[in-house]
């Protein structure tokens, strides 16, 4: 009797289990489909914030561009690669607006395409956007315009279907080129002067929307914006900007060119810089710089890099280089460059600064636009 009884026991025990872990998986499965994502046959959209594209996810995977990354040639700014796409992105936003408009990353441009695209133009390759190599090694050389591109895409729901609605394709464009004059040998720059790159960009767009065209899935109606983007230099610290854009709203014809006012400012400023954009931010950098130095004297360097679009601050980044031996050391220093930065640094724009050391991060502050201090994060 007290066997079967235990026998029972265990059996009601067993089904609890089997009921609970049943209910654990249903949650879990739940959960994880949860409401950040909505199905459209097969494909999910993530939810989008306030002025935030909604975007692609397929199969559990969000959508990315196999040419992404691609470059003619090996050298350049890193700064210039995140700059140029989260830049891109902003412009976007002007021509198809997030509300309406689901953003893709580029699916069209196939790595091959994209390769060939940046390549120099020979015989066998006609579409190549990058001039014939002359055989030169001197400032007669032609030199390599087209750095990178970069394809984005922005889809509609067709009933439970996307369809391509439109694209923005970023051209960034060296303003330098890099290059040897024998294989592993010493690196030369050549120079490419503002008139030649904007005159070169506006000879190949049309090359560029007939082979974006050409293009299966690409109807030949739909709008492609073309942005033209100016590397910067390899050695600087700051990264290029957007200068000219034009539309193609059908075949290979486009619309006049419309001029980008965006700058990118490194402080303090070289004295050779006589643009006054940027003076007053410049002058509140130098006067940050030298009060924290006073502070501090183990610091090994302060910069900053400034955004600007119609002469008008869109943010700063501020990189501080120091050296510290302890904990109360770093806390100390990173709150007396948050009261110095309220005191010097413009408040009508996001800023950021980061305290490093050679090998690592110390401290990230931050305040945003009109904020009256800012959040100091110690790493």
């Amino acid at each position: 009797m007290l066997k079967r009884i235990k026998m029972r026991t265990w059996i009601i025990i067993g089904l609890v289990l089997v009921i609970v872990l049943g209910i654990f998986f249903f949650v879990v499965n739940l959960s994880s489909q949860g409401p950040s994502t909505s199905k459209t046959k097969g494909v999910q959209l993530t939810q989008n914030g306030a002025g935030q594209y909604q975007t692609v996810i397929k199969d559990g995977h969000y959508l990315t561009s196999a040419a992404r990354g691609l470059t003619a040639t090996s050298q350049g700014n890193a700064v210039d690669t995140k700059d140029f796409e989260s830049g891109l992105l902003t412009l976007a936003k002007s021509h198809f607006k997030t509300g309406r408009y689901i953003f893709q990353e580029g699916q069209y441009l196939s790595s091959d395409t994209v390769s060939g695209l940046l390549a120099r133009q020979t015989d066998s390759n006609t579409t190549a956007l990058n001039p014939k190599d002359n055989g030169k090694t001197d400032s007669s050389r032609n030199p390599i315009y087209v750095q990178s591109l970069t394809e984005q895409d922005f889809m509609t729901k067709d009933g439970s279907n996307l369809k391509l609605a439109g694209m923005v394709v970023g051209v960034a464009m060296n303003t330098q080129d890099t290059y040897q004059k024998e294989q592993y040998g010493a690196n030369y720059y050549q120079s490419i002067s503002e008139e030649d790159r904007i005159a070169y960009g506006k000879k190949i767009a049309p090359k560029l929307i007939k082979q974006i065209r050409a293009q299966n899935g690409v109807a030949k109606n739909i709008p492609i914006v073309i942005a033209m983007y100016a590397n910067a230099s390899e050695d600087s610290l700051g990264s290029g900007n957007f200068y000219s854009e034009t539309t193609s709203k059908s075949g290979t014809n486009i619309s006049s060119w419309t001029d980008i006012d965006d700058k990118t400012v490194v402080f303090p400023k070289e004295s050779s810089d006589s643009s006054s954009v940027g003076s007053d931010e410049n002058t509140g950098f130098t006067n940050f710089k030298n009060d924290i130095s006073s502070f501090f004297p183990n610091i090994a360097g302060a910069t900053a890099v400034g955004k600007f679009t119609n002469s008008k601050l869109q943010s700063m980044k501020v990189t501080v280089t120091t050296q510290f031996f302890s904990q109360t050391e770093i806390e100390a220093f990173a709150n007396y460059v948050a009261s110095a930065a309220v005191k010097f640094l413009p408040s009508s724009a996001p800023v950021q600064i980061t305290i490093k050391t050679a090998n690592e991060t110390q401290a990230i502050l931050v305040r945003k636009s009109d904020d009256k201090s800012y959040t100091t994060t110690i790493m």
